[in-house]
């Protein structure tokens, strides 16, 4: 099984353009007003661990890992620029977490001071979840600073997880209720170098669905909802709450890539496959129903409710990368490109202070609260971005994944150089300086210079959704990456069709029927009622609809055809006539929808030919 090496973000700058813009906004904006709300709501206070009984803001089960984000999103910007108001930030929290870790080595702000005799007896109270994003934050902090107090910290704490889990096996359960210390110790081996934290990853993804001592987390969910049904070889489709089942299908690719496991890699070429050809919306994001925050079953896309978590998809481009690593497959690419433009950039709006944990495709806001004589409502996304929730996991999550965004534009394997994304961009890789020109998202015009070094390969990703495109030097194409040789002087030119394409869904898609998407490029457009009036569900499109580029400031051209509205309707139900009126449509990026107030908006419009 061939490894991939990717370009760590690190070694590459983002020098203009859409994301470099993006990434200034979450470093000048984003990163501290999530650490204000993340401050007003006690997250950092309770890491001191000086509450008790009666006193109010109790720690909650999570906040650990709310807060261990964030520092690890503060930790990739301090790896592309040092700056000492937030390094003193997070050394203050790091100073706080040791003078509390107990003698064994153990850290969680909850259990410390609420329930000392509970520790790792209750599967689903987060506590190696929290671990895990907490040895995520230290080992990116000691690459970007080069301090090692906070890693070492976290080297006793996995190594007291590593004797209680593994060696000694005294905890309740056997592997954690929500996956992610898979991930983190995986990397903590990569930066410590011992291979025992490696090895315990693969024995929680081993021991997965595979041991009779775990129960189901919840009284009224099963095994399915954490992805221990079975053995994670055995599993074939995406089952549970998406997140945790993102984060242990991330961590089956990161076994699979170090014991060369051919088992791990099938089943989650399978479980790929079910996720984004059946299972995804189209704007990258998963996780379809509120109910367990969970993936249900095939074709099961509904629009007004879906759940969409954003820390969703960013775990979908977290496996994606990881299968990227593995196989140099388009497709692969592709799902983050998807993840990017739209499912997770919809977290965040474009002001950066402000989140969206779910992220629904069509919002009418006449709907959003039709149990008037009742109580109970049904649960309906919410219409506007808020600066924090209850549960904070998506706001610190884009910081992390905007700040590392580089690291899933290129890679190499011997002396080829794999472009997986584009954007204006230079690295230096294999000791060649790579230099990539492009207004992109914008424009599919795409300039690559490699110079120096050892490479004399090129693997450009040609995206799925392209359905034409030049290049000036001869190739070939293989698994949607077009293969060639670096020409002398290594200028490189890639032309992608971005023409306007409607989108339609399977058949078994039932609240798509009749109707399309609009995207340009990798980016999915919506309508909003702000622009285009009342009741968007009575304007259509034409099949042969001319589109054409309008700036709304919105940092990727909008889009305006002429289309019609049904008219004449005025009764409940009448015989149908065919009675439509002109009207113009503007259709925005997805990611910019509900930043000028609560309007309706829809993905998915009528079309008629």
């Amino acid at each position: 099984m061939k490894h991939y090496e990717r370009i760590p973000f690190h070694q590459v700058q983002i020098t203009g353009g859409f994301w470099q813009t993006r990434q200034q906004i979450n470093r000048e904006t984003t990163v501290q007003a999530v650490y204000n709300r993340f401050s007003d709501t006690h997250r950092f206070e309770a890491l001191a661990c000086q509450w008790h009984e009666g006193m109010p803001n109790r720690p909650h089960i999570f906040w650990d890992s709310d807060v261990a984000k964030w520092m690890e999103g503060v930790a990739y910007l301090l790896q592309e620029k040092r700056d000492e108001h937030l390094e003193k930030l997070v050394d203050h929290a790091v100073e706080d977490i040791i003078r509390n870790q107990d003698e064994l080595g153990y850290f969680n702000s909850h259990f410390l001071v609420t329930r000392q005799d509970d520790r790792f007896k209750i599967r689903n109270d987060h506590e190696l979840y929290c671990a895990g994003h907490l040895m995520e934050a230290a080992c990116a902090y000691h690459q970007a600073t080069g301090k090692d107090a906070f890693l070492n910290a976290m080297i006793r704490y996995a190594d007291y997880i590593y004797d209680t889990f593994y060696v000694y096996q005294t905890a309740a359960f056997t592997v954690c209720g929500h996956p992610e210390i898979e991930l983190a110790l995986v990397k903590l081996a990569d930066t410590t170098g011992s291979a025992k934290y490696l090895e315990l990853s693969k024995f929680f993804v081993d021991m997965r669905g595979n041991n009779q001592k775990d129960k189901p987390i919840v009284d009224d969910c099963n095994l399915s909802y954490d992805q221990s049904h079975m053995p994670l070889k055995q599993q074939e489709t995406a089952e549970g709450h998406s997140v945790r089942a993102l984060y242990i299908y991330s961590a089956m690719a990161d076994i699979a890539a170090r014991y060369q496991d051919g088992e791990y890699l099938s089943a989650c070429e399978k479980i790929f496959d079910n996720i984004t050809q059946k299972r995804m919306y189209i704007t990258g994001a998963t996780g379809s129903t509120h109910i367990g925050e969970a993936f249900t079953v095939d074709y099961d896309l509904p629009n007004k409710t879906a759940y969409a978590e954003t820390c969703a998809s960013i775990a979908l481009a977290l496996f994606a990368r990881r299968m990227l690593a593995l196989k140099p497959e388009a497709k692969y690419a592709d799902a983050i490109e998807r993840v990017m433009y739209n499912g997770a950039l919809a977290g965040v709006s474009l002001d950066g202070k402000s989140f969206f944990y779910e992220n629904p495709l069509e919002i009418d806001p006449r709907f959003a609260n039709v149990n008037t004589a009742t109580q109970k409502k049904q649960h309906m996304p919410i219409m506007q971005r808020v600066e924090v929730f209850g549960c904070s996991c998506c706001p610190p999550n884009i910081i992390r994944f905007i700040a590392s965004m580089a690291d899933t534009f290129y890679a190499t394997a011997d002396d080829t150089l794999y472009v997986h994304q584009y954007a204006r961009s230079d690295a230096q890789i294999s000791g060649a300086a790579i230099h990539q020109e492009t207004a992109y998202p914008s424009d599919g015009s795409i300039q690559l210079t490699v110079s120096g070094g050892t490479l004399r390969r090129i693997a450009l990703r040609i995206p799925g959704w392209c359905r034409q495109f030049e290049l000036n030097v001869p190739y070939e194409l293989k698994d949607g990456y077009a293969y060639a040789d670096i020409p002398s002087g290594g200028m490189i030119e890639l032309k992608l069709d971005m023409t306007v394409q409607l989108m339609e869904s399977h058949a078994c898609v039932q609240e798509n029927a009749g109707r399309v998407a609009v995207t340009r490029g990798p980016v999915v457009y919506c309508l909003e009622g702000v622009d285009n009036g009342e009741c968007l569900r009575s304007l259509s499109v034409r099949e042969n609809s001319v589109f054409e580029q309008i700036d709304l400031n919105l940092g990727i051209p909008a889009l305006r055809t002429q289309g019609v509205r049904k008219t004449g309707q005025q009764a409940l139900y009448a015989r149908y006539r065919s009675s439509y009126e002109p009207a113009q449509l503007t259709f925005i990026p997805y990611f910019a929808y509900a930043n000028r107030g609560v309007t309706e908006m829809t993905v998915w419009v009528h079309i008629l030919p």
